[in-house]
């Protein structure tokens, strides 16, 4: 039971969680830095384009991989390296368990609202925006984790 837990052997798994956060983070920025290659190529993505199902390039290059010009894979890293900088550099901080709960709560649901636009409007899925959204759900969930166990201390 986590009550029977000594609070140095709790800030110990609540180090262990940010450092997995920060690591699937990084995750995330590779896998939108992919995205957003993708996003500007201009040549087929061979291992992405399997069938009428899967095909990265249908999404990436369609009206909805951008908002008002931005490539949605660049707001993609740029979330993901702020999640990483939470879990890392400014961990200690009272407020960032709540902050990095937020900002990735955030994430996921702009995340869900992504994978909608796939599946119902444009009708192909894509493999590395389901990457992403695996990230940040399991983020999401990580970072809740460290919230709630953080919140009562």
């Amino acid at each position: 039971m986590l009550t029977s837990v000594s609070p140095m052997m709790q800030h110990e798994l609540t180090q262990r969680l940010m450092s997995l956060v920060a690591i699937l983070a990084m995750c995330g920025i590779v896998v939108s830095s992919t995205s957003l290659q993708h996003h500007y190529a201009t040549s087929k993505t061979a291992y992405c384009d399997i069938g009428e199902t899967f095909n990265c390039d249908i999404v990436n290059r369609s009206e909805y991989s951008s908002i008002l010009g931005i490539p949605v894979a660049l707001i993609g890293m740029i979330g993901y390296a702020a999640l990483a900088g939470l879990a890392t550099m400014y961990r200690e901080r009272r407020e960032t368990p709540a902050m990095l709960f937020g900002g990735a709560a955030a994430g996921l649901a702009f995340a869900l609202y992504l994978t909608y636009i796939e599946g119902h409007v444009l009708g192909v899925w894509c493999i590395l925006c389901l990457s992403s959204l695996a990230l940040i759900a399991t983020i999401t969930i990580l970072s809740g984790l460290v919230w709630w166990r953080t919140r009562s201390h």
